[in-house]
């Protein structure tokens, strides 16, 4: 009761600053007890309750600054109804004098409210009425509604001393607490910074089932998934003919557009293997297998259109050769989650189907996306794709029919919104749907220019 105890977890105190404001309330007791005794009338009672006091106050110290934890807390527990029991005996050995009762009644409210709430408030205050019984019984009080100078001024003196310690000591405690915050909160940017560039080294699907403690969530099953593959074609000639420097800052440009139409789509990017892309859809939040097929066909498509406009990006900077980009698509039951050892896990997909469009991407030409029929039945509803036959796959006994994908069957012929083409002294690459209306004159004066232009030139 007699301690002074933090506003959140008390237990986390100091045996030797519980011990400060023990001895400080038993000081002011002891010497409240001293301020009635004279030479000449020796009250016993009164003496041996002193010398209690102060045994109890060094004694409690010596006792306690060995223990921490859980066992502090619950003698620290105990100690408070001690506390409480000898005010109450102090209390009553005093005659009950006004201001000492009202002083150390108070210090009983004050603590047992801060330190442990209503139940620890009703504890305390049992305790306070056990030790006036207890010295009832010993002690025949005086009931005095008015108290001498004396009394009043050592119990005054000692419960003043308490509440200006307690007042230091609340005010370090808060300062120590605010340092704390601002440590944890420091702490707390330092790992979301952390956990960010963490999250760019893992699937999204690894790093929110870790990120919300779901890690069970990531064991093997099997699933009906979409897996797609893509490659940029004869990226490694390339490479030997970039420097090092521009070769990362093209793949990187590449990539992260790339990543963006994934993003945009609700895939999964398994890995990166170079310049190959590999992505998942329907492995988490799978919003069926016929959606997550259609959305895949449709990042293929934007990725396809997206290249487009990087590769008139690269010519204007000097890259002649145009980088064009290989895809295959293939649905079916794969083994997902994660897979190795104890030490080392990957998050990946694995089986037959996952070979297939790894082989699919392999046997694509130039700007070509192949699909396997089951895709195909998937998303013939609303994709044009072009009936290719079958064709010989390396690792599969039969033969395996495949599809080239055209376009959306909504942007095809009188809806067609995509325009493309490049040749000799020629480029163009334009999307309808991307043209603010506030562009739109500006784009048409600009085509109808160009178009009299050529249409004037005499060329030999």
């Amino acid at each position: 009761m007699i301690s002074a105890l933090p506003l959140t977890e008390p237990q986390t105190d100091s045996p030797l600053q519980q011990y400060y404001f023990r001895a400080i309330v038993c000081f002011a007791a002891a010497g409240t007890l001293a301020s009635t005794l004279t030479w000449s009338d020796v009250n016993y009672i009164h003496a041996a309750t002193i010398i209690l006091l102060l045994t109890y106050a060094y004694c409690t110290y010596h006792f306690t600054r060995k223990l921490s934890g859980e066992t502090l807390s619950k003698v620290t527990r105990w100690l408070s109804y001690c506390d409480a029991a000898f005010l109450g005996v102090v209390v009553s050995l005093t005659n009950f004098s006004l201001l000492p009762c009202i002083m150390f009644l108070t210090i009983i409210q004050f603590n047992a409210l801060l330190s442990g709430g209503v139940r620890k408030w009703l504890e305390d205050n049992a305790a306070f009425a056990v030790g006036i019984i207890i010295a009832l019984i010993i002690y025949q009080p005086k009931l005095i509604l008015s108290s001498s100078i004396e009394i009043s001024a050592a119990s005054l003196i000692g419960i003043i001393t308490y509440f200006l310690i307690y007042a230091v000591y609340m005010n370090q405690r808060f300062r120590k607490l605010s340092l704390v915050r601002q440590q944890l909160e420091n702490e707390q940017k330092w790992h979301k910074i952390r956990a960010y560039k963490l999250s760019r080294y893992l699937p999204p699907t690894v790093w929110k089932a870790i990120n919300e403690g779901k890690d069970e969530a990531l064991q093997a099953e099997r699933k009906k998934i979409t897996v797609f593959f893509s490659d940029i074609k004869n990226f490694s000639e390339l490479s030997e003919e970039m420097e090092a420097e521009a070769l990362t800052e093209l793949l990187n440009h590449y990539l992260t557009e790339m990543s963006r139409i994934v993003a945009q789509y609700g895939g999964t990017i398994d890995k990166f293997m170079g310049d190959a892309i590999m992505v998942l859809f329907g492995d988490s939040n799978s919003q069926g297998v016929k959606a997550d097929c259609l959305h895949c066909v449709s990042m293929a498509i934007a990725m396809k259109k997206k290249m487009r406009s990087l590769r008139a990006e690269w010519y204007s900077q000097g890259i002649k050769n145009p980088l064009q980009i290989r895809m295959g698509i293939n649905t079916g039951f794969c083994t997902v989650g994660t897979f190795g050892t104890s030490s080392h896990l990957n998050y990946t997909v694995l089986g037959t189907q996952v070979n297939l469009a790894s082989r699919l991407e392999s046997a694509a030409e130039p700007d070509e996306i192949l699909i396997s029929h089951e895709t195909w039945s998937l998303v013939r509803d609303a994709i044009m794709c072009r009936d290719k036959g079958e064709i010989q796959v390396k690792g599969f006994t039969q033969p395996v029919r495949v599809y080239q994908v055209a376009d959306f069957r909504r942007d095809l012929g009188k809806s067609q919104t995509f325009f493309e083409d490049r040749t000799e002294g020629f480029s163009l690459h334009m999307d309808i749907d991307k043209i603010r209306n506030y562009d739109k004159e500006k784009v048409i004066d600009f085509l109808e220019t160009a178009a009299n232009k050529l249409k004037e030139k005499v060329i030999i």
